[in-house]
């Protein structure tokens, strides 16, 4: 008798713990974070603008993460509804489909939607970036990528987070260096890694702005 009752509290032990991680998921499914990255870049913004988004297929020549990135619509220019196919990975079984939903050439935003990816664990109702370019007034320009996203599983977010700031920040880097010397920084090469292994050496690596919120409802 008191093992059958035993069992039995641990049956209502077992479904009390599984209603509460059901709660919680539920609850973790309705959160999105949005993180914002800046980063003062030593070229004017025009410049910083044309390589972020006029050049929105070659975004493989700056960051130190894609190893490949083509236009898919066949255009050769960042527009809206252009899209591009992004390669993270050098067998390019990782990849992100992204399109221009929305774009701002005379205040240099832009909006940048996935809209298919492969091995990345987002939810791509409730993930999109705002590209965004301001002129300092003294040749240089800040750089930024307000980053919107929900994970799937919603437990990942904290993970991915950390990734996301680390890639992002890298990129900008990858950019600088780029609109400086005109080498390409792209994924996979022995001058990304030269060039992250350089800016740490020279103090320069930790020279962003970072910020992290976390927000209810759905991403917008």
């Amino acid at each position: 008798m008191q093992r059958t009752s035993r069992i039995y509290s641990i049956f209502i032990l077992a479904a009390i713990m599984l209603a509460s991680f059901s709660l919680s998921a539920q609850s973790m499914s309705k959160d999105y974070r949005k993180m914002t990255i800046t980063r003062v870049i030593d070229a004017p913004a025009e410049r910083v603008w044309e390589a972020l988004v006029g050049d929105y297929g070659e975004i493989s020549n700056f960051s130190p993460f894609i190893y490949t990135s083509d236009y898919v619509s066949g255009s050769l220019k960042g527009a809206v509804g252009v899209e591009r196919k992004c390669s993270f990975n050098a067998k390019g079984s990782r990849w992100t489909k992204e399109r221009i939903a929305e774009l701002d050439n005379e205040n240099m935003v832009m909006k940048n939607v996935i809209i298919d990816a492969q091995k990345f664990p987002l939810d791509l109702d409730n993930s999109f970036a705002i590209y965004s370019v301001v002129d300092n007034g003294d040749g240089t320009s800040t750089a930024g990528y307000e980053f919107s996203f929900r994970t799937k599983p919603a437990f990942m977010g904290g993970m991915a987070a950390s990734s996301f700031k680390s890639s992002l920040n890298e990129t900008l880097i990858g950019l600088d260096h780029y609109l400086a010397t005109g080498e390409h920084v792209t994924g996979g090469s022995a001058n990304a890694k030269k060039v992250l292994k350089d800016y740490k050496q020279a103090g320069e690596y930790g020279d962003f702005k970072y910020r992290l919120v976390k927000m209810e409802g759905a991403a917008k």
